[in-house]
Formats: C-alpha cells, sequence, structure tokens
C-alpha cells in the first residue's frame, strides 16, 4: 500500500472492490468494461493484476496490467499490457494515473517483462515513457458497389464457442506468421474474448471444420471486422460472404500479409491517411538489444557483415561486441556519446528505440524523419534495422 497526496492510497485491489471498479470503468468508459475488467481479475491474471486508489472505501481511480507475449523474428519478449485505466471526475488533475502507471510499471518488472505495449489515447500514455512505434493496421470500408454474394450452403458462420479455442489459435498462428513482428492473445485472453461484450468472436464452418474467424464489433456504424484469419483463399472469400449476409455495412482492418488480407485487398476503399500507432515502452533497452541478439545476428550474417555495433542513445551508449563465431556478444552499457560516429555506430534518440526496433521505417526510415537518428554505416545499420512488418492483436479492437 501507498500513500498518497490528500489521505489517498494506492494498492492492489481486492475482491470487495470489484462493484465500485466496474460503476467506475463504466462512467468513465463504456458498459462492457466492467465485465472485461471481472474476466480479467476473477480468471486470466487474478486480483494482483489490478491496482485501485481509494479515499477512504471509495475507489477513485484504477488500472489493470495484462501479460502479453511479442515475437520479433524467432525471439519472444515478454511484455505487458496496461488496460482499464479510468479516474473520477472530480479527482482527475491530481497525479492518480501517474501513480497507477508507476505501480503498473514496477509489477511489470517483477512480472519479467522487457516492454509494455498498448492501445491509448493520444499524446497522454507519453506522459509515462511510451512512444509511439507500430504502425495499426487501417481499417477500411467494403466498397458499397460489390453484387451480393451468398456463402457456399455447406458454410456456417456462427458464434464461436470455447471448444473452438484450438482452432482459433491455429488460424490466428498461421496469419501471423508472414510477420516479423507479431502480438498474439495468449490462452487465457481467448477466453475472455468469447465472454466479451464489445466484440464478438466469430468462425466459419466448411462441413464441420472451422476454416475461418474473425472479431466484429461496432464503429459509427454498421460492422467492423477485425482478426480475419482463414486457412485458404477460399475461406476467405466464404468468410466474406457469410459476414456480408449479416445485413450491415463492412469497415475491415486490413492486414494485408494474412490469407484475408491478400484476398480482399482489391475489395476495399483506399485507407485514410491520419497516422494510428501502438504505443510502445522500453525502460531498459539494453535488456530488449540483449534478447533480441539471435535477430540481430542472423542479420549480419544475412547480409554478409560482422563487427561491433555501437548504438548511442547520447545520454547513454550501448555496445554489442562481435566475434565470427558466436556473433553479438551481451550488451554493454556506457555512458554519454555524443558523437557516435567516431566509433562508427549509430545515434538513435532514446523515444526512436521503440520505432527502431519494432517498426515500419527502420534506420532509413526513421533517418529522413528526424535528425536525431542517422548511421554514417548505412549498410550495416540498414542490414540491422531494416523496416519490419508488424501484426498486434490487442484486447481491444483498432478503429
Amino acid at each position: 500500500m501507498t500513500t498518497l497526496p490528500g489521505g489517498l492510497e494506492l494498492r492492489t485491489a481486492r475482491p470487495s472492490d470489484l462493484e465500485q471498479i466496474g460503476a467506475l470503468l463504466v462512467a468513465r468508459g463504456e458498459e462492457p468494461d466492467a465485465l472485461d475488467h471481472r474476466l480479467v481479475v476473477e480468471g486470466e491474471l487474478g486480483w494482483d493484476s489490478c491496482a485501485v486508489v481509494v479515499d477512504g472505501d471509495r475507489v477513485v481511480s484504477t488500472a489493470t496490467l495484462l501479460d502479453e507475449t511479442v515475437r520479433v523474428g524467432d525471439v519472444v519478449l515478454p511484455a505487458g499490457q496496461v488496460e482499464l485505466v479510468a479516474t473520477e471526475t472530480d479527482y482527475e488533475g491530481r497525479g492518480l494515473v501517474r501513480a497507477l502507471m508507476g505501480w503498473a510499471h514496477e509489477r511489470s518488472r517483477e512480472r519479467g517483462h522487457l516492454l509494455q505495449v498498448m492501445i491509448g489515447i493520444p499524446y497522454f500514455y507519453r506522459l509515462f515513457g511510451y512512444e509511439y512505434a507500430v504502425d495499426i493496421p487501417r481499417a477500411r470500408a467494403l466498397r458499397g458497389s460489390l453484387p451480393a454474394q451468398d456463402a457456399p450452403a455447406a458454410s456456417v458462420l456462427r458464434e464461436a464457442t470455447r471448444a473452438d479455442l484450438p482452432a482459433l489459435v491455429a488460424l490466428q498462428d498461421a496469419a501471423q506468421a508472414p510477420y516479423d513482428v507479431a502480438m498474439p492473445h495468449p490462452a487465457d485472453r481467448w477466453r475472455c474474448l468469447l465472454a466479451h461484450e464489445a466484440s464478438t468472436t466469430r468462425v466459419l464452418e466448411r462441413d464441420g471444420v472451422v476454416v475461418a474467424s474473425a472479431r466484429t464489433g461496432v464503429p459509427d456504424e454498421g460492422l467492423l471486422v477485425a482478426e480475419a484469419a482463414a486457412a485458404d483463399t477460399a475461406a476467405a472469400g466464404d468468410l466474406l460472404a457469410a459476414l456480408r449476409g449479416l445485413g450491415e455495412p463492412l469497415t475491415i482492418v486490413h492486414r494485408p500479409l494474412t490469407v484475408p488480407g491478400r484476398a480482399w485487398a482489391d475489395l476495399l476503399e483506399p485507407a485514410g491517411t491520419d497516422a494510428t500507432q501502438y504505443y510502445v515502452r522500453l525502460e531498459r533497452p539494453e535488456l530488449v538489444l540483449d534478447a533480441l541478439r539471435p535477430v540481430l545476428t542472423a542479420r549480419l550474417r544475412a547480409a554478409g557483415l560482422g563487427r561491433d555495433v555501437v548504438i548511442s542513445t547520447f545520454g547513454r551508449h550501448y555496445r554489442l561486441p562481435w566475434s565470427d563465431d558466436a556473433g553479438l556478444g551481451p550488451v554493454e552499457v556506457g555512458g554519454p556519446m555524443q558523437a557516435p560516429g567516431v566509433a562508427r555506430g549509430a545515434g538513435v534518440a532514446p523515444d526512436r528505440l521503440p520505432a527502431l526496433l519494432l517498426g515500419q521505417l527502420g534506420i532509413e526510415g526513421l533517418g529522413r524523419l528526424h535528425p536525431d537518428v542517422y548511421a554514417p554505416d548505412a549498410e550495416l545499420f540498414g542490414a540491422l534495422f531494416p523496416p519490419l512488418t508488424a501484426d498486434l492483436l490487442t484486447y481491444y479492437l483498432p478503429w
């Protein structure tokens, strides 16, 4: 328990707080948020995953930390995601969310998370060390001029049940396999999503076998289709026909490397031009760089390059020594380095590191946008940090 100014206290949530937390989440968010919170604390992660700020017996602020994994190449990084954040209006501006984010990040460290990933309101979470890093797939309207099409009689679209979990996981594993960076739903999360009221997980059966799936939600109008996955192009076509048969205009979150993404690409309206990205927070970049050494070594070997790597964030620098036998060795952390080019290194502002390691621009693209990202050895660092494709599945659907 932590004492905050004004006699408030921050502590781990308790079962006796459930009703108040649910009421607060609904008042400051959406009606389904109360159920989502209950599903997490009573099933997925337990009460230790949630914290509250209380004024006496009154819950006035709350946040919940979820467990995630982020795959980069063949390396899986344990990660956290902060969700279900809310504060009573008459307690805003008192640093309660900052205190809760501090609690969440400390708990995340204790769980062994190397980074945090989240969807959040614009700008706000940059105050707590998060930076925009990974593009969110665009939601694109299905062209209204398409002729009507009936799903084949052998195909049945229905809501998913727990019996479908192995098929759902297998479909999404296959859908995410082509991506350089992927965040799947954890096993327990799937069970929560089946009971989730803000979205509906659906499967398409062909002759009694699940061959496609999608999560649907409600955008401003019509039906939002996200996380679509299919065993083959025919299944993707049948899934789209069945979704259209629900009678609502469709807006589709386009995942271009998946089977539905490829099959439906020419059927969608052009994407909007507004920037939408996931937040990422790296508290200790050296831990992430160290974990990624197998991936980074493989990139250098594939390019026929190999030498010590130096990355300076100006206030600190990171050296990965190279050996021909072992590749990149453990990260060595050093002090300020204002001129990394002298050490044949790259300069990367610390708030650009998440995008460098996980994003779609690579070091060359980031360097075109930001003067504080540069690499005199363009060949080596271009091979080390290329543009990456990414697919992240989060608790709430992107809009």
